[in-house]
C-alpha cells in the first residue's frame, strides 16, 4: 500500500500565504482561513455553534435594511496576509461581485460575528476582533456559551482608535439599535 504525499501547502512559501493564495491552492480543508500569512483549519463545529449561528442569522434576516445581506461562513479580505472566516457578516449588497465571488472586502462589511468554539478561543476573542477594528469593520459581536444559551457581546468601533469598545452583554434578548435594529429571542 503507497501513501499518498502530503499536499505541497503543507509547507508554506517564505513569507507566508496570501489572501488570493486560499483561492488558488488545492485540496485545502472547506472553511480554511488565512491569519497573518498562516493557514488555519477549523475543527468540527458543536451542535451549540450550529445552533447559535442560525438564530442569529435568521434574527438579522428578519431586520436587515434594504442593501444589506447576511452571509454565513464567507471570508472578509481584511489585507494581503489575511482573510479570516467570520461565522456570519452583514455586507452591502455593492460588494456583490457574482456566483463566483469567495471573500468580501472589509470596507464592504457592516457587522462581523464570531460563535466562539474551544478551538478557537483565543482567535476569536483576541486576534480576530483587533484585525476588524484595524480594517474599519465597524460592528462586532462576539457569541459565548452559557449552559447551552448563546451570550451576546456587541462592540463598536472608535474610528480615533481603531479599536472596539462594548455596546453591550445580552443574556436572553438581543435587543439594539446599532448597526441597524435587531431583536433577537435568544431563549
Amino acid at each position: 500500500m503507497s501513501i499518498a504525499p502530503y499536499p505541497d501547502w503543507i509547507r508554506p512559501p517564505a513569507g507566508g500565504y496570501t489572501a488570493e493564495d486560499l483561492d488558488r491552492l488545492p485540496d485545502l480543508p472547506p472553511h480554511t482561513e488565512l491569519l497573518d500569512g498562516s493557514l488555519i483549519f477549523v475543527s468540527p463545529q458543536t451542535k451549540f455553534h450550529v445552533r447559535a449561528k442560525r438564530l442569529l442569522e435568521r434574527g438579522l434576516e428578519t431586520a436587515l435594511p434594504v442593501g444589506w445581506e447576511v452571509w454565513p461562513e464567507m471570508t472578509i479580505t481584511l489585507d494581503r496576509r489575511n482573510r479570516p472566516e467570520p461565522d456570519i457578516l452583514v455586507v452591502h449588497e455593492e460588494s456583490d461581485t457574482g456566483y463566483l465571488q469567495t471573500t468580501f472586502s472589509a470596507e464592504h462589511v457592516l457587522l462581523a460575528v464570531e460563535v466562539v468554539s474551544e478551538e478557537s478561543r483565543e482567535r476569536d476573542r483576541e486576534i480576530k476582533p483587533r484585525k476588524y477594528a484595524a480594517a474599519g469593520i465597524r460592528h462586532f459581536w462576539r457569541v459565548e456559551c452559557d449552559e447551552g444559551r448563546p451570550v451576546v457581546y456587541t462592540f463598536e468601533l472608535d474610528p480615533a482608535s481603531s479599536r472596539y469598545f462594548p455596546t453591550g452583554i445580552y443574556h436572553k434578548q438581543l435587543k439594539v439599535d446599532q448597526p441597524f435594529p435587531v431583536e433577537i429571542d435568544l431563549t
